[in-house]
């Protein structure tokens, strides 16, 4: 994914810049039916959500991530998001478009859900 000679995509936002803006009771998911990756299922509160972001830095090196097209109204967002992941254990690269969806209230986060490619994801961590 990456040289000596290239440079690295920074990886996206995580830890406190996110988590100062959920709501204590935040319900966080990237929905998938499979659980072939660490951070797919449901997570509560800020600390799910930083063993999300955990479960991601552990699992994975993010080689792109790059929202491209977003939708808002008065309380919701979506975000389209092309990018590409390189799993640690087994160096299986992947690129998809992510679909990212978050409810808001008074400014804070209160609901997430990611979906994506889960089949591809599969295939990145498969023995």
């Amino acid at each position: 994914m990456s040289s000596t000679s290239e440079t690295r995509p920074p990886s996206p936002p995580s830890g406190p810049s996110i988590l100062d803006r959920l709501s204590d009771d935040v319900d966080w998911a990237a929905e998938a039916a499979s659980k072939s990756a660490p951070w797919y299922g449901p997570r509560a509160g800020k600390g799910g959500v930083a063993s999300f972001f955990s479960d991601l830095a552990a699992s994975i090196e993010i080689g792109a991530f790059t929202p491209h097209s977003f939708a808002a109204g008065d309380d919701d967002v979506h975000l389209i998001v092309d990018w590409t992941i390189r799993s640690v254990k087994t160096g299986r690269e992947a690129s998809m478009t992510m679909h990212h969806y978050w409810r808001l209230d008074d400014g804070k986060v209160t609901y997430f859900r990611g979906s994506e490619d889960t089949e591809l994801t599969a295939g990145v961590f498969a023995d």
